[in-house]
């Protein structure tokens, strides 16, 4: 029996991919983008369309999806800075990004909302790619060959939920293959390092887009600890309809008056009772369970308790 209580591997992946959950969803889209993107350049080559248009043996699709260091072509093809990040070159390269987010995303929605997934995904990856774009156009090693380097792979955007889940909750444990037991935070340490002695290998870029990924990640932690969350600026205009609708309402009048003291200790009594409630079913079935509401209303009372 396996995480998920499926009998084996095939079942378990079904019912993984089947779930209406950003995770499967993130990995779903890598994986179709992958298989497109190679048959799309197996019928050029094999019609021999585009052939004379590649740079070092990357197809123009691939070209045309990939985030370009240069400026002129980065103003050209504006939208690359976020196909990059569903782009992969081989099967091994797509296998290993989607393992490491399959594992690392699994942590942090334990712990934190899909929406904060796909927005550390996205912002993670964005800004991966200005780190690569900005040091490719300041180092001077990097001036020969900044005309044609391109990034592309999820690794940016992995790199930023692996790291934001280990900033978060940094004693957590994983078991590794090979390696055993070994805590959230020292595994983010060592992809980072491996990335660090690794800029100066065949891939730069790539290991720079990395640490820019997982720099948003850790910087997004640390912020929300403060009870800043970055992301809020995104609810602005959510907010203002909201603010607009009630107006003037005489449910909005009312819901300013002070709670009375019966009024007040029930509303504490029917809290109290909700949170009993939720960690008697976190002791009988494990956080795991709880639906994303729970999660939001206990991460909430722990906040005014603090």
């Amino acid at each position: 029996m396996n995480y998920y209580g499926q009998p084996n591997f095939f079942d378990s992946a079904k019912y993984f991919f089947s779930q209406k959950s950003g995770l499967p969803r993130l990995i779903l889209i890598n994986i179709a983008v992958f298989a497109v993107v190679h048959l799309t350049n197996l019928i050029l080559w094999l019609f021999q369309i585009g052939v004379n248009q590649q740079i070092e043996g990357i197809s123009i699709i691939t070209h045309w999806l990939a985030v370009p260091s240069n400026f002129g072509l980065l103003a050209a093809k504006p939208w690359s800075i976020v196909t990059y990040m569903f782009l992969h070159q081989d099967f091994l390269h797509l296998l290993f990004n989607m393992m490491v987010m399959y594992s690392g995303g699994s942590i942090f929605l334990q712990y934190l909302s899909e929406k904060q997934l796909y927005q550390t995904y996205f912002i993670g990856g964005i800004v991966g790619a200005l780190f690569f774009i900005l040091s490719f156009n300041f180092f001077p090693v990097f001036a020969k060959v900044n005309q044609h380097s391109i990034a592309l792979g999820a690794s940016a955007s992995v790199l930023a939920i692996m790291v934001a889940i280990a900033t978060y909750v940094p004693q957590y444990t994983v078991n590794l293959m090979f390696i055993g037991s070994i805590r959230l935070k020292y595994l983010a340490l060592i992809l980072l390092v491996l990335d660090v002695f690794s800029i100066q290998g065949s891939n730069p870029g790539g290991h720079i887009a990395h640490l820019g990924g997982a720099l948003w990640g850790f910087g997004y932690i640390m912020a929300l600890k403060k009870n800043i969350d970055m992301y809020s600026i995104f609810n602005i205009f959510k907010r203002r309809k909201l603010k607009v609708a009630y107006r003037n309402t005489e449910s909005s009048t009312k819901s300013k008056r002070p709670l009375s003291d019966e009024e007040y200790n029930a509303q504490k009594n029917d809290y109290a009772a909700k949170v009993d409630l939720i960690l008697d079913k976190i002791s009988k079935s494990g956080y795991g369970s709880l639906s994303q509401n729970e999660k939001e209303f206990l991460f909430k009372m722990g906040n005014k308790k603090s």
